[in-house]
């Protein structure tokens, strides 16, 4: 019997940034490779630090599908809503179409939705509230998605230990040894309820001591500086605009329809999608009770000014069961009705 095949796709969350081995990075993916399978599991890492959605489908797709692997996990999405290019419905698009191919495949789809970079860097408000707003679109799409093809998900975003700052980098944006171990542990615990990972789960316990105080500094200095630049020579002038945006609804009292307007862009980008061929899929598929996307639940109350804007969505994953037989591929269940429109700004 072969081994599990595993194969990663994703960014720099995936590639591992933020748990250094020798030369180069190992990340939770690597770890949870550990504990899948006897004998050991064939893993291959695609991820690329800066991927967005339009990478993933594009380059490691392709290279992903022709490995045949029995699980593939899809974390991506952050360095999206750092562009000025974000775009929803373009990356609920190509997620979508991810998802797909490797569920038609018969393979094992992890994903997350993830914490969004503002908070963690602790922004004001009024920088940060305009990238919240975003990864929490980015999440929705991806919690919704998970459920449309029984994905293996993790909302990490609610996890505790995401806001203990020892679980992270010098950074603040990548997880140190601990914060990848603790991905990986949760991700074996349910893959192993699955019957997928038969191995021991990776130890929660740190190998490597975590960096000195001055080689963080250092790091900062060089690396961290560089990533900076990079990001905000495409962001900067748009976070600028987005933060007077918010300033003037601040001042008006309408920051609200801010966020309507943004659950408004989820719900179409969500209703644009078209039925998957479910009965063109493996057996092995299994669907939600809900037999598609859930109900819109709409966007969460703004919080005060002062604090930073987190997601709010605590639904779980449902357990999932076979399709039924007989489900046209014309029902439209599986796409959410369109919200109205929102008010104009």
């Amino acid at each position: 019997m072969r081994p599990l095949r595993y194969v990663a796709l994703g960014d720099s969350l995936t590639e591992g940034v933020g748990d250094p081995v020798g030369n180069g990075w190992r990340g939770w993916a690597a770890l949870l490779a550990g504990g899948l399978s006897e004998p050991c599991a064939e893993f291959t890492n695609l991820a690329v630090s800066g991927a967005q959605t339009r990478d993933v489908l594009e380059n490691q797709l392709p290279a992903a599908l022709t490995l045949r692997p029995d699980v593939a996990s899809v974390l991506v999405g952050v360095n999206d809503t750092l562009r000025s290019t974000f775009d929803i419905e373009k990356i609920a698009e190509r997620l979508d179409k991810v998802y797909a191919s490797f569920t038609r495949q018969g393979t094992a789809v992890l994903t997350a939705c993830l914490p969004d970079p503002g908070t963690m860097l602790g922004l004001p408000g009024i920088l940060g509230n305009p990238l919240a707003r975003r990864q929490r679109a980015v999440n929705h799409v991806v919690h919704t998605l998970s459920e449309r093809y029984g994905a293996v998900h993790l909302h990490a975003v609610d996890d505790d230990w995401i806001m203990e700052r020892s679980m992270w980098s010098s950074d603040r944006l990548h997880p140190g040894e601990r914060g990848h171990r603790q991905i990986a542990l949760r991700f074996h615990a349910m893959l192993a309820h699955r019957g997928l990972a038969t191995q021991t789960a990776p130890s929660p316990e740190p190998e490597f001591p975590p960096p000195t105080k001055s080689a963080s500094l250092l790091w900062l200095a060089t690396a961290g500086t560089a990533w900076v630049i990079r990001r905000c020579n495409d962001l900067l002038p748009q976070l600028v605009r987005l933060a007077a945006v918010e300033m003037r609804h601040r001042a008006k009292g309408t920051t609200d329809r801010l966020d309507r307007r943004a659950a408004h862009g989820v719900s179409m980008a969500l209703a644009g999608l078209s039925a998957p061929e479910w009965m063109g899929m493996p057996d092995s598929v299994g669907m939600p009770d809900s037999v598609g996307m859930p109900e819109w639940k709409g966007w969460p109350e703004p919080r005060p000014a002062a604090e930073p804007m987190v997601l709010t969505d605590h639904r779980a994953v449902p357990e999932h069961r076979p399709l039924p037989e007989g489900l046209p591929l014309s029902d439209r269940r599986l796409v959410p009705e369109p919200q109205p429109a929102p008010e104009a700004a």
